[in-house]
């Protein structure tokens, strides 16, 4: 897990690719402060495992899939990327609960520059925009930042983001232009919410206990096998008052 909070400026100095894979090798001394081979290490909001280290950087493997929906499939020598290890127990949660488990891409539509801010507008995938609220948290590139505004105009769903200096000067952030690509992940939260919705209309979920009536009288929670049964079709509880056989509260 991560928190949004960029560490580390790192710098890609290796690319090796394969027809289903690639492997990289990136600079960051900070990065590699204390990390263990196994360790993982978010880059450019992209959860990655370290195969191999030294003092001055890592290497890992990036999968088919990831490349595919990510940024990292334009990965280059000199490429610049945003660095951050995994939280440990008892650190301060900065930003916001970060994965590394991209949903994919957005796009830069539009940059307008503020007096002491950076207002950015990104595309937004259709299944993507339920996600993401006003006010709400998204990671964009690995930074965990504030939503400012959401809408949909003809060309489609759209989100705002205000960036401040710090943010401009220590991420990559600073260096988009319109037309670039970035990686989003939005909130954990929102994301199980929807998953959970999804399947609303038809079942229960498995921590709605119900109660049925067994012999004697009592009253006790449905068995496990009954958690997704439809509400409709459940046994009605018997009077609360009585709680055990034969007797009353």
């Amino acid at each position: 897990m991560f928190t949004g909070i960029i560490e580390e400026l790192g710098r890609i100095t290796r690319v090796e690719r394969s027809d289903d894979a690639a492997r990289l090798t990136v600079r960051g001394p900070l990065a590699v402060e204390g990390v263990a081979h196994g360790d993982s290490i978010a880059v450019s909001g992209v959860c990655l495992t370290v195969v191999d280290f030294d003092a001055e950087g890592f290497t890992a493997d990036v999968m088919a899939q990831t490349l595919a929906m990510s940024t990292l499939d334009e990965a280059r020598e000199g490429l610049a990327v945003n660095l951050e290890r995994a939280a440990r127990v008892g650190d301060r949660l900065g930003g916001h609960i970060v994965q590394g488990h991209i949903d994919g891409t957005a796009r830069v539509l539009e940059i307008r520059p503020g007096e002491a801010w950076r207002y950015v507008r990104f595309s937004l995938d259709p299944e993507h925009a339920p996600l993401v609220v006003d006010k709400g948290s998204i990671a964009v590139d690995g930074v965990s930042l504030t939503v400012s505004s959401v809408g949909a105009d003809a060309d489609g769903d759209w989100f705002e983001v205000s960036l401040i200096p710090e943010t401009l000067t220590a991420t990559t952030l600073g260096e988009r232009e319109v037309g670039d690509l970035v990686n989003i992940e939005t909130d954990i939260v929102a994301r199980q919410v929807a998953r959970m919705l999804r399947y609303g209309d038809h079942r229960t979920l498995p921590s709605s206990v119900g109660f049925e009536t067994r012999p004697g009288g009592r009253v006790a929670p449905q068995r496990s096998d009954d958690a997704y049964r439809d509400p409709s079709t459940a046994p009605q509880p018997a009077d609360p008052a009585i709680t055990t056989e034969g007797g009353a509260a």
